[in-house]
């Protein structure tokens, strides 16, 4: 009926339907509510998963970045720039701006510098950009137009993924 809690090693009611005087069970206690975290605070529970920018979407804005710490699907069109740990561009989805990823694979359109460890160019894609990498593979009959820069520092090419951090360089850059 009771569990030894090890925080304190105060007894604590176990959870289930208490016993009543009559001889019946009483339900479970309902434990409240936490208090709901702001919408506006990081999500904690961001730690797999794939994010999809649908084929019904566009998404466009003055200096927009958008960042995902896990997989991105671009299927629509984004005119900003892309952060992640692998972006995938499939051929519905284009990107006018920079992508910037661990892993990137383009099999749609980009038009902007890519910079990520490990990129890919299927057969499918149109890039009209700069490439920095580790790690190139573009398949036959990719289209791309642009400077290719081998790079053999890691840290130069991996996203930056912190909000905070991309727009303390915004305003650093817009002060001078």
């Amino acid at each position: 009926m009771f569990n030894s809690d090890s925080k304190n090693g105060l007894l604590q009611p176990k959870p289930g339907p208490l016993p009543l005087a009559s001889g019946g069970l009483q339900p479970p206690r309902q434990i409240p509510p936490t208090p709901s975290q702001s919408p506006f605070d990081r999500s904690s529970s961001a730690s797999t998963g794939t994010s999809v920018i649908g084929t019904d979407l566009t998404i466009l804005g003055e200096r927009i970045t958008i960042i995902s710490a896990n997989r991105l699907q671009v299927d629509g069109d984004v005119r900003g720039n892309v952060h992640g740990k692998q972006v995938v561009i499939t051929e519905e989805g284009s990107v006018t701006g920079t992508v910037c990823a661990e892993e990137i694979e383009v099999r749609g359109g980009v038009r902007g510098a890519i910079r990520a460890v490990t990129v890919k160019l299927h057969a499918t894609a149109k890039v009209d950009g700069d490439v920095t990498h580790q790690n190139l593979a573009i398949d036959e009959g990719a289209q791309f137009d642009g400077r290719v820069r081998r790079s053999n520092d890691r840290a130069e090419l991996m996203p930056v993924l912190d909000p905070e951090v991309i727009e303390r360089s915004r305003t650093d850059v817009s002060a001078q």
